[in-house]
């Protein structure tokens, strides 16, 4: 039985593991800390940010 421990900003986990592990999504145990994007970087630019410069590209 896996143990996954992830970390998303807002996103699904449990349909990723049963599609690339092929995994039981009963028998699958997902622990998800939920970070806002505000309180995630990536390059110097908080997730919010950088989603809003996406969206506005669009």
């Amino acid at each position: 039985m896996p143990f996954v421990n992830i970390k998303i900003t807002r996103e699904g986990a449990t349909q990723l593991l049963v599609d690339v592990l092929g995994k039981n999504p009963a028998t699958t145990f997902v622990i998800i800390d939920e970070v806002e994007t505000d309180n995630w970087g990536i390059g110097g630019k908080n997730v919010t940010e950088l989603r809003a410069a996406a969206k506005a590209k669009s």
